[in-house]
């Protein structure tokens, strides 16, 4: 898969939540690895703060990212519709602190991406694939965010309110692909007793219940009710009629907690690469959701190239007799065992070291330990086979090394080893010379790597 952005530019307007104040909003098309940024059009210099994790200061009320004393607030739903519409790379600018409520959803940008429509780019789309169960908990809120392997992007979430109204609801979405039509429409919501410390707290300025379900499950005065009406610009109700307060219907029974897979997805694509990975979320919020995006982050670092999965029982996409086809290399030199993935600029092989390698007779006797030189060998073997299975007539032509730099060697290769090689194209190949990159695995880990360039010459 390729990144992707926006085809065109969109702007929004509305109230911002908190500020009240009138804020237009503008997504553009960026280019390829940009990821998101958010510009402050209306401060001097029009400062860009990248939008991950580690920028964010402040998720009591919604997501706050800042870059000193320059922030943004409430954009978790402006990026909760971009991450699941698939697009990988914006500029957002705003005019304001915040970015607009609109009616409380995501609905709005969804609706503006298919208008001015997605543009694939060259890049590839560098998906983090979820290998092992990942979790944090916050004891102190009951919070916990699990994540476990899976082969799409999917969540559940799980919510318990001290309301009879929602005391506990659960909700689930299996693909992105559903995000449209099942919960880019879900609004945000309120209880009518965090009202009055919001509006102390000199927040939701601009809340009303266009953008926002009020539920009103504790009984209070009437008067102390019409006050608060009063302040909202809202008509008086029965201060005994407790339930949903709203000018629109519930779109869903569980709407709020469908929110909560809204508010989800937009921390996560903080995260700064796309997952795939099965998110449980129970009582989940905007400080364990960032928690969480902070050690995904730190968990991408550690493993920022990472292994291709292998599974030894599928059937290999070149055997040892097809890879014999295409490379002149025999006993003791033929360093690649099968082949488990071909693309047109990607490969990835397989080499099972065991203790009869023959160069472990004189590297070393008493510690066996494979040769750097090999090792980098190996590699451009697995990338001799992604350029010579392009030819016709593979036997009559051969790869010879170039060059070789960026070399690093960051663990020892053993007998029992698995190697896995992954190699690609870095450009494509010209006048028979052919530019790539390769790392080996052992395990999770990067065991070495090299930039290379090959010759592919006709055999006389």
């Amino acid at each position: 898969m390729k990144q992707q952005t926006l085809k065109g530019s969109f702007t929004l307007f509305g109230k911002g939540l908190h500020t009240g104040l009138s804020i237009t909003v503008t997504f553009n098309p960026a280019p390829e690895n940009t990821g998101y940024k958010i510009q402050r059009i209306d401060l001097e210099g029009e400062p860009v703060i990248d939008a991950v994790a580690e920028n964010v200061v402040d998720t009591q009320r919604g997501t706050v990212v800042a870059k000193g004393d320059v922030r943004v607030s409430t954009i978790e739903h402006g990026m909760s519709a971009l991450y699941a519409m698939g697009i990988d790379n914006c500029l957002i600018q705003v005019n304001g602190p915040e970015f607009p409520i609109l009616d409380g959803s995501a609905i709005k940008y969804v609706e503006k991406i298919k208008e001015v429509g997605i543009q694939e780019q060259n890049a590839p789309k560098d998906f983090y694939v979820i290998r092992k169960k990942i979790e944090i908990k916050d004891d102190k809120s009951g919070s916990c965010i699990t994540l476990l392997p899976d082969e799409e992007f999917s969540i559940t979430a799980m919510c318990s309110f001290e309301s009879k109204f929602i005391a506990s609801q659960f909700a689930t979405l299996d693909g992105m692909d559903k995000y449209a039509d099942e919960v880019a429409a879900a609004r945000t919501f309120v209880f009518v007793r965090d009202i009055e410390p919001l509006l102390n707290a000199n927040l939701i300025k601009g809340g009303s219940l266009d953008n926002a379900i009020v539920i009103y499950e504790r009984q209070m005065s009437q008067e102390n009710l019409d006050k608060l009406a009063d302040v909202l610009g809202v008509p008086h109700m029965d201060a005994t009629n407790l339930g949903y307060i709203q000018n629109k219907p519930l779109v869903w029974d569980n709407e709020c907690t469908r929110h909560k897979l809204l508010d989800i997805i937009g921390d996560m694509a903080l995260i700064g690469r796309p997952i795939k990975g099965r998110i449980v979320a129970t009582r989940p919020g905007h400080t364990v959701n960032n928690k969480f995006a902070r050690l995904m982050r730190k968990e991408i670092r550690k493993h920022e190239v990472q292994a291709p999965f292998y599974d030894p029982n599928e059937e290999p996409i070149m055997d040892v007799n097809r890879i014999r086809e295409l490379l002149p290399h025999r006993y003791p030199m033929q360093l690649v065992d099968k082949v488990i993935e071909l693309g047109p600029t990607t490969i990835v092989g397989v080499k099972n070291v065991t203790s009869n390698e023959p160069f472990f007779q004189g590297h070393f006797p008493e510690e066996p330990v494979m040769p750097g030189v090999l090792m980098v060998e190996a590699m451009a073997q697995c990338g001799g086979l992604l350029v010579l299975n392009t030819l016709e007539e593979p036997e009559r032509w051969s790869t010879y090394f170039m060059k070789i730099d960026n070399v690093k060697f960051r663990q020892k290769v053993v007998p029992g080893d698995t190697l896995l090689f992954k190699v690609e194209l870095l450009a494509p190949v010209r006048h028979g010379i052919s530019s790539m990159k390769g790392y080996m695995f052992v395990g999770d880990n990067v065991v070495a790597e090299a930039t290379f360039t090959a010759q592919i010459i006709k055999n006389k």
